[in-house]
Parts: C-alpha cells; structure tokens; sequence
C-alpha cells in the first residue's frame, strides 16, 4: 500500500523543510565517492543522455558529466541545486539542474538512456508513483543504477536509534530503507525490467573524531538538526550519548578518529 496522497504531500513539505535546513552539500561531499562507482557500475559511455534524480548537490551528475554525458539533475531543494550549479561552474561541466519532483519529473517518456540517484529516490513519499517516474522516462534497453540504505547496518540502526527520539510517523508512511531490499525493488521495478542485481558495498565514513562528527552532523545536517532542536536539553544530550555509543561500537580506525563502516546497496536493472 502506497502513502495517501495527503499523507504523501505532508511529508513531501516536510522533507523540503528539513533538507533545506543545514548546509547538505558538506554531508554530501564524503560520499562522492558513491557517485562515481555507480557511473562506474552502469558502464556510462560518453554520449549517453544521463538523469540524476534528487541530485542534491550533485555528486552523481558531476560523476556523469566527467565521462563526458548529456547531464541533467534534478532536486526539490533549490539551494542545493544552487551549489550543484557553483560545482558544475567551478569544473567547467555542462550539466542542466533543474528544480522538480521525483514523483512528477518534467521530461517525455523515454527521454534517457541512464537513470541514477545516489540515496536519493529512496526518500520520495510515494515509493510506487516514483518508482513509475524513472521507468517511465527511461528508453527501453535503458540502465537505472541506484544506491539505497539497506535495514542492516550502521545507517539502519543510526535511524533506528533517531526514531525513538521522533514523533511517530503518520498512517500510510512508508519507510525508505524498502528500497534497500530485494522484494521491495522487485515490487516497484520488476514488471519494468528485464534485469535487477544487488551489490552489497561499503561506504567508509571518516572524521577526525566521533565527537567532532556529531557535532559537524548537528551543524549541517538538516534532519539532524531539526530533530535535535525539537528536543529538550535532557533528550539531546541522551541522543548524543545513544548516537556516540553506535559510532564507538561501529568504529574500525584503531585509533581517536572516525572510520565507521556504513553499508549500502548498489542496484543496477535494465528498462524494459
């Protein structure tokens, strides 16, 4: 069962709020290494005409333009398609942003050959209407390469332990980490496709220390941000004490940094 649509649409005005708090592009930046194993994964040739759907920043489409394809990204939050823009300038890369939604993308049918999104199409409320979006604007024999949080793991249980200090999500929510299994995906894309592979892989998230880490999060991470600041001093502190316990027990540096092994799923399919 999809989210309702009024359901849909709260949460969509939400998402914007909070992803618009925060500066994203910094939290973005360690994981560009995610974008470019993608465009690495789907085989990209120059030429091709590539969408990278919430874009934010835009690490997967700067990765796509590298190889020399037609780029479009697309985001809701204007201010980070504004970065992405400064981005793109400062490497002197042709890449169109435009502001739109993952469950109503402006572009006829069949208008790419590649379709990526980086933890990106995962967080569209209505799973099922977005999931229709990217089949739908990718031409048939056509590559659609995602990157999802998967319900194990370091970010699985980072937002398991955020739940508990958040309001309850309202009726008909569906979680993102969904896209993150097998079933879920053979659900949204299995009639649209003629292949689909799941590739566990790691994402190494490094700071100088744990400590230093929660505090960068709290600064520039918006949905961090707006959650900690709706709580009174008491819970904040409890969070950042249940938050640092996590990283400690996940942290493989041996030494006072941060190197904390975050895994995720690469999915590749093949429009049909």
């Amino acid at each position: 069962m999809n989210a309702i649509p009024h359901v849909a649409e709260q949460i969509k005005q939400h998402q914007q709020r909070i992803w618009s708090a925060g500066d994203f592009s910094r939290v973005a930046t360690p994981t560009t290494i995610v974008g470019e194993r993608l465009c690495e994964s789907v085989d990209l040739r120059a030429g091709q005409r590539v969408l990278d759907i919430a874009t934010g920043s835009g690490n997967t489409a700067l990765a796509a333009a590298r190889r020399y394809c037609e780029v479009t990204g697309v985001d809701f939050v204007p201010s980070l398609l504004d970065r992405a823009r400064e981005r793109a300038a400062a490497e002197r890369l042709d890449i169109d942003f435009r502001e739109a939604d993952a469950e109503s993308l402006p572009f006829p049918d069949a208008s790419f050959d590649v379709i990526l999104s980086t933890f990106g199409v995962m967080f569209a409320p209505d799973q099922a209407r977005a999931a229709s979006e990217l089949l739908r604007v990718c031409r048939p024999g056509g590559k659609i390469g995602l990157t999802t949080w998967p319900p194990q793991g370091f970010i699985f249980e980072l937002q398991r332990t955020s739940a508990r200090y958040s309001p309850a999500p309202p009726n008909g929510f569906q979680s993102p980490i969904l896209w993150g299994t097998e079933k879920r995906l053979r659900e949204l894309l299995g009639r649209g496709v003629t292949s689909l592979s799941l590739t566990r892989l790691t994402l190494i998230m490094r700071h100088s220390s744990i400590e230093e880490w929660l505090q960068f999060t709290r600064s520039y991470f918006g949905p961090v941000r707006q959650l900690v600041d709706s709580l009174d001093p008491e819970r904040q502190r409890a969070i950042a004490g249940d938050v640092a316990s996590l990283a400690r027990a996940y942290n493989r540096s041996g030494d006072a940094t941060m190197a904390v092994p975050a895994e995720y799923m690469e999915v590749i399919a093949v429009r049909r």
